[in-house]
């Protein structure tokens, strides 16, 4: 089986520190039919400088013209993705050996996968095994929407996804949470596999925006608040699909 063309997309921002070794990670699993799309969300330190100088074909580098906040910075990669299989990627972490070809094989069976990952800190030593038994990861709708279990770094999927997935609703994207969002799509309308095996090593430092990994700052009503949020745009979600079925029949 042809492997379809791929695009990996990475929101960076500030990401001076760390950026040289993630791409590193990705780079070296990648062929050439595979593309790394950054969208730079008007990074001010070397991050810009550190991407050039890798004078890599496969790195094609977007810069925002302001700050508009992180899951807005990943809508604009999306946007200029062409791979007809779609990888996350955040800006500090690392790709484990053969993350991408176990995600591609999994993607013949499956519309969304999602791996598990070691939780590191800044230096890389380990603070949890497995994410998925820190966070008790899974599938299901409730339970998802109770604590999502989608975490954009560790997911693939294909293409059809975001037909449905974007645009992002804006109070959604200044939430920061793309990837619950993404999530909680792919729950109701696609067929979705967790991968147990860590192949990721996800960086917690004190510039994180995501909590994920950590005991959350929000009370509550915050968290109620937000998945009332997700859950009042099911009808925009089920038009959306609808159309998107509508389309693939006239085809």
């Amino acid at each position: 089986m042809e492997v379809p063309k791929v695009s990996v997309v990475m929101a960076v921002y500030n990401g001076e520190k760390y950026i040289k070794d993630q791409l590193n990670s990705i780079l070296s699993q990648i062929d050439d039919s595979t593309e790394v799309i950054i969208s730079d969300n008007g990074s001010i330190d070397n991050t810009l400088e550190i991407i050039k100088e890798f004078k890599d074909p496969r790195i094609k580098l977007y810069q925002n013209e302001e700050y508009k906040g992180s899951a807005f910075n990943f809508e604009y990669g999306l946007k200029k993705a062409s791979g007809n299989i779609i990888f996350l990627s955040d800006q500090d972490d690392i790709w484990l050996e053969n993350k991408f070809s176990i995600c591609i094989k999994w993607l013949e069976k499956f519309d969304v996968v999602v791996t598990d990952c070691k939780i590191v800190n800044s230096e890389l030593n380990i603070l949890h095994d497995s994410y998925f038994h820190f966070s008790r990861s899974g599938k299901g709708m409730i339970k998802n929407l109770i604590k999502n279990s989608y975490l954009g770094c560790c997911m693939a999927f294909k293409r059809k996804v975001l037909k449905i997935a974007t645009p992002f609703p804006s109070d959604i994207a200044k939430s920061y949470s793309h990837d619950f969002w993404i999530g909680f799509v792919c729950e109701c309308f696609f067929s979705s596999y967790f991968i147990n095996t860590p192949l990721l090593l996800f960086r917690r430092h004190q510039a994180n925006l995501s909590s994920a990994g950590n005991k959350s700052p929000f009370s509550f009503s915050q968290k109620f608040g937000f998945r009332w949020k997700i859950v009042k745009y099911f009808p925009l979600l089920l038009m959306r699909y609808s159309s998107f079925r509508l389309g693939n029949k006239m085809q």
